[in-house]
C-alpha cells in the first residue's frame, strides 16, 4: 500500500459509517449526469469506505465502481449491495495505485478521502484520477477541510497545513488531515492536469455549536 493509512482499517472495524451520500455529492451527480444514458456512465467512488456513494450511484442506475484500502470497509460495502439488490464492482486497493484502465471513467467522486493525506500523496492521487478519467471526464471532491475547522493547528504538524492526530473537533484521532486554502486547490488541481476548476465552500457547526466544520468542494475536468 502506497498511501493507505492503517488507522482507517481500525476505524471501519470499530465504527458503523454513514449509509447515505452527502447533499453536495447528489447535487453533482444530478446536475451532470441525470439526463444522460445512466447505464453507460461509469462513476468511481474514490476511497469508498463502506459504500455510501457507491450504493447511491448504483441505485440511480449508473455503472458503479468503488475501492478502498480497508478490507473491512469493502466487505461491509459488498454485504450492503447484496442485501439491497444493487450491482457495483468493489475492490480493495490503494488510492495511490488504483486498478483501472486509463480513460475509463466519466466521473470520479472523492467524498472526504483526499484530505486525509500529505501533499505529495494528494498529488499522487490526483494524477491517478486524471489517468483513469476519460477526456472531458469530471472529478468532484468534497471534504477538503479549511482553517475554520475545529482542530486546525492541533496535533502533530508534519508539514505546512498538514497535521496528524488532531486533539479536538470532528476529525480528532482520525489520522492525517490536510487543511486547504482556495488558492492551494487551484494550484494543485491545475498542476495535476485539471481544468475548468470550480470551487465552493460550506461552513457549519456540529454538536450543538461545540465544533465548527468548514470545507471546500471542487469540480474540475480532465
Amino acid at each position: 500500500m502506497k498511501t493507505f493509512d492503517k488507522v482507517w482499517e481500525e476505524i471501519h472495524k470499530e465504527n458503523e459509517w454513514g449509509k447515505y451520500p452527502s447533499e453536495e455529492v447528489i447535487r453533482f451527480v444530478a446536475r451532470n449526469f441525470y439526463k444522460l444514458d445512466r447505464k453507460n456512465i461509469k462513476i468511481l467512488d474514490f476511497g469508498c469506505g463502506t459504500g455510501a456513494v457507491t450504493w447511491y450511484v448504483a441505485k440511480e442506475g449508473f455503472d458503479a465502481y468503488g475501492f478502498d484500502g480497508s478490507k473491512t470497509a469493502i466487505e461491509k460495502a459488498g454485504i450492503r449491495m447484496q442485501e439491497e439488490g444493487v450491482k457495483a464492482e468493489l475492490y480493495v486497493a490503494d488510492a495511490g495505485e488504483i486498478p483501472f484502465k486509463n480513460h475509463y471513467f466519466d466521473a470520479v467522486i472523492d467524498s472526504a478521502v483526499i484530505y486525509a493525506n500529505k501533499i505529495k500523496d494528494i498529488k499522487l492521487m490526483l494524477n491517478e484520477i486524471n489517468g483513469v478519467l476519460k477526456v472531458g471526464g469530471k472529478i468532484f471532491s468534497t471534504g477538503l477541510f479549511n482553517f475554520k475547522t475545529t482542530g486546525y493547528n492541533t496535533g502533530d504538524k508534519i508539514e505546512e497545513g498538514t497535521y496528524r492526530e488532531l486533539k479536538e473537533g470532528t476529525l480528532a484521532h482520525r489520522g492525517t488531515v490536510h487543511f486547504f486554502t482556495r488558492d492551494e486547490i487551484k494550484n494543485i488541481w491545475s498542476e495535476t492536469g485539471f481544468k475548468n476548476i470550480k470551487i465552493d465552500s460550506v461552513e457549519r457547526t456540529d454538536m450543538g455549536g461545540k465544533y465548527t466544520v468548514g470545507f471546500f468542494m471542487v469540480q474540475a475536468e480532465k
